[in-house]
């Protein structure tokens, strides 16, 4: 099934295993990982040739690159190898599923389709995850290849990456996420390697910080270590001179507290004290790292924020001396027009290389988006020819769609422009041919994201790296920090090489195979809930899902889930259920929910002590409570976390519909002029999908039933006295106007 590909043997060997096991394949990018995908392709297809090959990658632009890397090597129709994106409607995903061989996705709506069978994983003999590091945590990956890994009876996994992460755990949480049974890992050291590897050139420039700069870093300094010191003394801060993470740490650690109810003080101000405390460790890394200008843009957000905000943190460091200091010398050195070191050697830099040129093509990598509009001003008074390139979030107007990112790599390979410079949504996965020189602004200390920014170039020839360094600063820090955490990534893959085996974790049962629920849910039985489409990256959801309930999600006007056509389910985290109660949506919400559903409820998930989230005094918390489970008769339930919310949802479903099997869904359009018909029956108080059959048969239309008297209606089949009673009132009653 090849063209125009010759496989190498380092790429034929890990072949071999990768079709025998599921494998986790770590390779250096530029190496060809995407041909070790199209090649299993092949040799799944030729076992199981009615078999479908589903690969995911996380951004359109990379599943761009990919659909065309597999229509130019594959004996295979264009039409069978096709992209699903969130720009695919899906309605349109199903048909394309259905007529298609190789799908090419991005994870998120990938896992919508498969909520909502639009898609069938037992047709897939082949799952490839591009990117594999991302399988951590929450992420779509995770649940796609348990699922996955479940439903299909011909199951292989690909897993692909150029730095699975630095530290033994995340490589072994890959791993166990991915069903992962082999690891194939390369280096550019490995013999059967090193005659492709084009050589990389790094060189670290070193630049002084300036005195004037120094002056304002040592006042942030000051300020920083007197907001620790004070958090010292209150008995929550043990080191003075703690790191940007460790400073994360604490302040998660310190609100954990806040949120099991525990509450004086002491804790209060050193929450605030250390919100602070990194609020000024950003401005001096922007400092050290980027220079005046990103700094003083900060300074002003912060100004702005200060007479907006409500949070003290801010509004404290605007009148701290140290803080203001370092502000008044910031505006003075931005009138002098004073830059960082970097913009001046980088000037040097592109002059003596890109300047000289006119086709070289160089990439500039920066954290932040102010600085990355500071290099374009650079590098526009020098006259090359650039363009910027950051992600979809519009930040003061900036912002480009993922239609416009791929238009503007287009040109970049074209050479229609010299200099792209980029923030880090440029670093995974894209594959830019010919890009002579990588410049970091500034080191990271992400080992994956260094070695992915290093993989940018030297992909067909020899290429360059080049990365600004300021002394005395934490690019110093940086710079060490990534490298040994680099160094230590490959001797892990070594020896999870060497002795792997499947690190099984043990997993909490799901809600469908927990004993104490078989007595609640019958296997036998189908249960069904619908989900409002926002809910579908909500855990409940899955949960739900490993249940063995059948899951649908729709647009719903109001409730989150709906149990049977008369239960309606509004579902509330701690924290969000508060926060409804200041801003005074959740009145209106239970109210709303109260008007549309026979039977409606509120589930409050979370553990944590609901009068200390906010600082809501308890009894407006209390009367709140009691205005909505005795002014609007709505019982409130409480779960601890979303498998407790699921397994109470999926009891709900089962004892509702074990009444009335065949619920309705008021917001799902009806199709036919049958379904339209029971539609509107249904959607009578007290009314299911199975009663207003029963009414329709007997009268025949919509409108003889409402002409039907209390007489005729009464006796039958699921219409009581009080129900013909209702109805027939609601027919006859005067509509009146509102006020």
């Amino acid at each position: 099934m090849l063209k125009n590909f010759t496989p190498r043997l380092y790429q034929q060997t890990i072949l071999g295993t990768a079709a025998r096991h599921n494998t986790l394949v770590v390779l250096p990018t530029g190496l060809g990982k995407t041909a070790i995908a199209f090649l299993l392709t092949a040799q799944r297809l030729n076992n199981y040739p009615n078999s479908k090959i589903l690969m995911l990658a996380p951004t359109k632009p990379l599943c761009e690159q990919h659909v065309g890397s597999f229509r130019e090597h594959l004996e295979i129709s264009p039409e069978k190898v096709v992209l699903f994106t969130g720009s695919v409607s899906p309605e349109k995903r199903a048909l394309l599923w259905k007529e298609a061989q190789i799908i090419i996705s991005t994870p998120q709506g990938l896992e919508n389709d498969i909520i909502n069978n639009r898609i069938n994983l037992k047709e897939v003999s082949l799952l490839i995850f591009d990117e594999a590091h991302h399988a951590t945590g929450e992420y779509a990956y995770v649940w796609i290849a348990n699922q996955y890994d479940k439903t299909s009876s011909s199951a292989r996994i690909l897993a692909l990456t150029a730095s699975p992460g630095s530290d033994m755990e995340t490589v072994k949480e890959v791993t166990t996420n991915l069903k992962i049974e082999k690891v194939e890992v390369r280096t550019e050291k490995d013999a059967d390697v090193k005659p492709y590897v084009q050589k990389t050139h790094k060189n670290w420039v070193e630049v002084e910080f300036p005195a004037e700069l120094k002056k304002i870093q040592l006042l942030l300094k000051d300020c920083r270590k007197t907001k620790l010191i004070e958090a010292q003394n209150l008995g929550y801060c043990s080191d003075l001179e703690m790191s940007k993470g460790a400073l994360l740490a604490l302040q998660l650690e310190l609100q954990k507290k806040i949120s099991s109810g525990f509450r004086d003080f002491e804790l209060m101000r050193s929450i605030s004290l250390i919100a602070e405390a990194m609020k000024v460790d950003h401005a001096l890394e922007l400092l050290e790292t980027q220079g005046i200008k990103p700094l003083h843009t900060y300074f002003k957000r912060m100004q702005q924020d200060a007479l907006t905000s409500k949070v003290k943190a801010v509004q404290n460091l605007m009148q701290d001396e140290l803080f203001k200091s370092s502000l008044y010398f910031t505006e003075e050195l931005v009138k002098q027009n004073i830059g960082h070191p970097k913009l001046i050697k980088l000037r040097e830099i592109l002059q003596e290389t890109i300047g000289k040129d006119a086709n070289a093509k160089a990439i500039i990598f920066t954290q932040f988006r102010d600085s990355a509009e500071e290099i374009v001003k650079n590098v526009n008074e020098l006259n090359i020819k650039n363009h910027i390139f950051v992600g979809q979030a519009k930040k003061n107007g900036l912002g480009f769609s993922q239609k416009q990112q791929k238009e503007i790599l287009d040109k970049f390979s074209r050479g229609e422009f010299n200099i792209l410079v980029a923030t880090s949504v440029a670093e995974e996965g894209l594959d830019i041919p010919k890009v002579d020189k990588v410049i970091f602004y500034e080191p990271i200390p992400s080992a994956i994201r260094s070695i992915q920014r290093r993989g940018r170039t030297g992909r067909l020839e020899e290429g360059e790296v080049t990365i600004l360094m300021t002394k005395g600063t934490r690019d110093e820090i940086y710079k060490w920090s990534a490298h040994h955490k680099e160094k230590r990534m490959y001797r892990n893959l070594e020896q999870l090489k060497k002795e792997f085996s499947l690190h099984k974790v043990e997993q909490i049962p799901a809600v469908g195979n927990n004993a104490s629920l078989n007595k609640f849910i019958s296997q036998e039985q189908v249960v069904a809930i619908v989900a409002d489409h926002r809910e579908k990256n909500n855990r409940v959801v899955k949960e739900l899902i490993d249940a063995g309930v059948s899951v649908k999600t729709a647009q719903l006007t109001t409730a989150d889930y709906v149990v049977s056509g008369k239960v309606g389910v509004e579902l509330k985290k701690v924290p969000d259920f508060v926060a409804s109660i200041i801003d005074g949506r959740i009145l209106d919400q239970v109210r709303d929910l109260k008007n549309s559903f026979q039977k409606a409820v509120l589930v409050i998930e979370g553990e944590e002590d609901i009068y200390s989230v906010r600082n809501v005094h308890a009894n407006a918390i209390r009367g709140m409570l009691s205005s909505i489970v005795l002014d609007f008769q709505v019982p409130v339930l409480y779960t601890k976390n979303p498998q407790d919310t699921a397994a109470l949802l999926a009891v709900m479903a089962k004892r509702e519909q074990g009444k009335d099997v065949d619920f309705s869904l008021h917001s799902l359009k009806p199709k036919s002029v049958r379904e339209q018909q029971e539609f509107i029956v249904a959607a009578l108080p007290n009314i299911g999908v199975q009663t207003a059959r029963i009414l329709l048969e007997h009268f025949g239309s919509i409108k003889k039933v409402v002409n039907a008297t209390e007489k005729q209606l009464t006796g039958l089949k699921g219409i009581g006295d009080k129900t013909a009673q209702q109805l027939v009132k609601m027919f006859e009653e005067e509509y009146r106007k509102k006020d």
